[in-house]
Order: C-alpha cells, then structure tokens, then sequence
C-alpha cells in the first residue's frame, strides 16, 4: 500500500509534500515498532538511543551533553533517561577527574549484556524489513540527507 491508501487521502499539494507526510508516517509506524520490541527488555526508545551511544562510546564515559548531542530524538530528557537507566543498573555515573562539577555516564557489564539481547531481535526485526535492496536503502539515506540539508 501507498501512503495515500494508508492515511485515506487521495490528493497531496505536492509531491514534497506528500514526501514529507510519508516520512512523518513511516517514523511512527517504525517508532512503533520499536516501542514493541524494547517491551520484553523494560526499555523505552530513547533509553535504548542512550545505552547505544554509551555502547558506541565504551570504554570511554560520555557526559550528558554528548549524549544530547547524539541522541535521535533531541526534546528527550537525557538526565532523566540516565537516572532511570542507572536505577535498572544499566549506566553508571563517576565523577569526572578533569573537572569535579561534571559527570561522566559509562554504560555497565549489565548494560553492555542487555544490549547484546536487543541486537538477536533487532537482526531479526529489521531482517523483515527487507522490501529495499542494498542499492535502495543507500539512495533512501542520500535522500533523506539532502532533504535536512
């Protein structure tokens, strides 16, 4: 089906704009998705983007500003995200050496293990998502890059 069929509108103003609909469209279908997915492991999406940052970022600790900086959903709240994962004991804080008012986030073993878990599901979840060649997927990420440039 055609996004036109999935929202029930015959006519778009534009073809950008119907571009435009399509993506905010399919960002929720996906988000969806995820909320699904994460479920089983207690997690939210924006805590999954944290523990992935931290993950990308290990050994090294991150502050909240970098994470900020990376996360994909930039209105998310990264200290309370934080604050919740370090009471599941995924994430710790220390205190920076460099700089004593500053706090460096480090994602833990039990952190490092969960994500290990979400990436079996993820395969297999974006594994059926495979209606886009390797060729068609790159062209998609061009698109969407000039598109925010």
């Amino acid at each position: 089906m055609g996004i036109g069929e999935d929202i029930k509108q015959a006519k778009f103003r534009s073809q950008l704009n119907k571009a435009i609909v399509n993506i905010i469209y399919t960002n929720n279908w996906l988000s969806q998705h995820q909320v699904v997915l994460f479920k089983p492991y207690g997690l939210t999406t924006p805590q999954f983007n944290v523990l992935r940052i931290l993950r990308g970022q290990h050994p090294k600790p991150a502050t909240i500003n970098l994470l900020i900086e990376r996360m994909l959903d930039k209105s998310s709240n990264a200290s309370r995200i934080v604050d919740k994962l370090e009471s599941k004991g995924l994430v710790a804080r220390k205190q920076c050496p460099n700089d004593r008012r500053a706090v460096d986030v480090v994602i833990t073993s039990q952190g490092l293990d969960l994500l290990a878990k979400t990436d079996e599901d993820m395969d297999r979840w974006e594994d059926g998502l495979v209606s886009l060649t390797e060729e068609e997927a790159k062209q998609l990420n061009e698109l969407l890059d000039k598109l925010r440039t």
